[in-house]
């Protein structure tokens, strides 16, 4: 089966459109139509004797908006926010028996660290590649590059099970305010635009107001949990 076959029958049916679904059943039938069509590849939609295209020709034929895959995108950074604030919320429900807490807060941020934490472990690599883009403390030592993704990590971590706070609020804070100064200087000094690093090495979050309110947040919330000690 082919997938944009199947997405491109779908998104025809959805318009209403009655669709003859033609398969081709061997290379052969693949390649006299080919060249029939002189067409490079398959699928092909037509409507009536027209033909329209693959899958992002029939998109925007039938008006329907087609995002190149460079494109800049705020959706993984707030799919990863809404999970990690619903996350808190179940763990202050089962925890306390309440739906908000200040705990609820501390649990938000440590969980966001986690996740974003896990999104740079998926490629180590390519996430310091990209973080040496911007980052003031990583075009010093590349290593560190490597070493953040398990500082965020483990901190979030710790910060969840509200232990050693000792040492988890002063790492998360240190990568934090390194952090902020370095999308601050790239950003709104040096007007650079870059993709941010924050949700793993192939990111196409612009880096910006996101980026620098995702530190702001791990600083703020370090220092609160260091006043408690």
């Amino acid at each position: 089966m082919c997938r944009y076959g199947l997405k491109s029958k779908d998104l025809l049916e959805r318009q209403g459109y009655q669709v003859d679904d033609r398969h081709l059943t061997s290379r052969d039938e693949v390649d006299v139509f080919k060249a029939k069509h002189d067409v490079k590849t398959t699928p092909q939609t037509f409507i009536g004797e027209t033909r329209i295209g693959g899958f992002d020709d029939l998109s925007a034929h039938l008006g329907k908006v087609t995002k190149s895959k460079d494109a800049t995108t705020y959706k993984p950074v707030i799919a990863l926010f809404a999970v990690a604030l619903l996350m808190a919320i179940a763990v202050t429900w089962v925890a306390l028996g309440t739906a908000f807490t200040g705990r609820t807060v501390e649990w938000f941020i440590s969980i966001s660290m986690v996740l974003l934490g896990l999104q740079k472990l998926q490629d180590v690599e390519r996430f310091a590649t990209m973080f040496l883009n911007y980052d003031l403390l990583a075009q010093r030592w590349v290593r560190y590059g490597y070493v953040y993704s398990f500082v965020e990590t483990g901190a979030g971590l710790l910060m969840m099970a509200g232990v050693l706070t000792w040492l988890s609020a002063p790492a998360a804070l240190i990568v934090a305010s390194i952090g902020a100064i370095s999308v601050f200087k790239a950003v709104y000094i040096d007007k650079r635009e870059l993709k941010c690093a924050c949700v793993g090495g192939d990111s196409k979050v612009p880096l910006g107001f996101v980026s620098l309110t995702e530190n702001l947040m791990m600083i703020g919330i370090t220092v609160w949990m260091l006043s408690k000690l």
